[in-house]
């Protein structure tokens, strides 16, 4: 399997290939617009967004805490897609010339690992220790930095090399 390369494949599935990476690149964008949108890409945003607004006295909350439903519905609709998101993603890059070895495994694998510590922190940081946002934001950072670098190297790949 390790013959077949991204860069010999004909043009009918390089094009196809293209188009699919294209699309779940801007989906990707699409969830980093919406990390934006509820949360401000910021510490205190993501907490809010998790744990509620701080209540002041006879105010109604701009957020409300997230309900144990509406975390198990999250985490589970999003572990799925996300795990379905880096395989094929990585499988797709597994066929590229261009980086090899140590490096290529980890971009395949790392998305796996952040997909689990970003949604195991925000159970910890809603229910235990608002502290672990933090890491909730490095391994979201990281997933998405992943997928990112596999989807431009596979499509550089697909549209320039010969």
């Amino acid at each position: 399997m390790q013959s077949l390369k991204l860069k010999h494949l004909d043009s009918t599935a390089k094009t196809f290939l293209a188009f699919f990476l294209v699309t779940i690149q801007l989906g990707i964008f699409i969830g980093i617009g919406y990390i934006y949108y509820t949360t401000s890409l910021n510490p205190g945003g993501t907490i809010e967004h998790y744990n509620g607004s701080e209540i002041v006295e006879n105010d109604i909350p701009e957020e409300f805490p997230k309900s144990l439903e509406s975390m198990i519905l999250t985490t589970h609709a999003h572990v799925n897609s996300f795990a379905m998101i880096s395989l094929i993603i990585g499988f797709i890059f597994y066929f590229n010339s261009i980086v090899s070895g140590r490096f290529k495994l980890f971009l395949m694998v790392e998305p796996f690992l952040s997909t689990v510590i970003t949604f195991l922190s925000i159970w910890i940081m809603r229910y235990i220790n608002d502290s672990f946002v933090y890491l909730v934001m490095l391994s979201s950072i990281l997933m998405y930095l992943c997928w990112s670098v596999m989807v431009i190297i596979s499509l550089y790949e697909l549209i320039f090399k010969k």
